[in-house]
């Protein structure tokens, strides 16, 4: 198994049909409590342990999850509101470097992954066929991606980084 991508990259379909927005959409609303659920008895032991040799402790991954999708709701709201914008990247591995996401309690981010899914999973039921084709462009690459698309990359993303607490758990993938 590969561990820095135990379930694969992303690949998006040629077509985005509406099964693979509503099956993204149900990824993003269920990622909060799987994540609860598979955390809950995390000591601060299992905390401190990384998915892999040289990667992301527990603690961290968990963080991580809450900025990602917190900077991916925001690029939804971005691209809605303006012609095609730039969106800001930022740079992930050193945010998990930061004081908070190795120290800070889990409880803060994953409440904060609660909320924001709720309202994040919300409007994205509420997008039109016309919403879900607005894009913005990421900075690395000059890559223009669609609201459509990028549904899949967060419902991969969390799934992604679920995978690699299920390492640390011991549980299956």
């Amino acid at each position: 198994m590969n561990l820095q991508y135990p379930i694969g990259k992303f690949e998006c379909p040629e077509v985005i049909t509406k099964e693979y927005i509503t099956n993204w959409i149900q990824d993003l609303e269920e990622l909060p409590k799987k994540l609860l659920c598979l955390v809950e008895g995390f000591n601060e032991k299992i905390l401190e342990t990384p998915y892999r040799k040289n990667g992301w402790t527990a603690r961290q991954v968990i963080h991580h999850i809450h900025d990602s999708h917190h900077n991916g709701y925001i690029r939804f709201k971005w691209a809605l509101t303006e012609n095609k914008p730039i969106i800001k990247a930022y740079h992930e591995d050193r945010w998990a470097e930061l004081f908070d996401t190795k120290t800070a309690p889990i409880h803060l981010s994953l409440n904060l992954i609660e909320a924001l899914h709720a309202k994040w999973v919300y409007f994205l039921k509420g997008l039109t066929e016309e919403d879900l084709q607005k894009i913005f462009i990421h900075p690395e690459g000059n890559v223009e991606i669609s609201l459509a698309e990028d549904i899949g990359i967060y419902a991969w993303h969390g799934n992604h980084h679920l995978a690699h607490l299920k390492i640390i758990a011991g549980v299956a993938i």
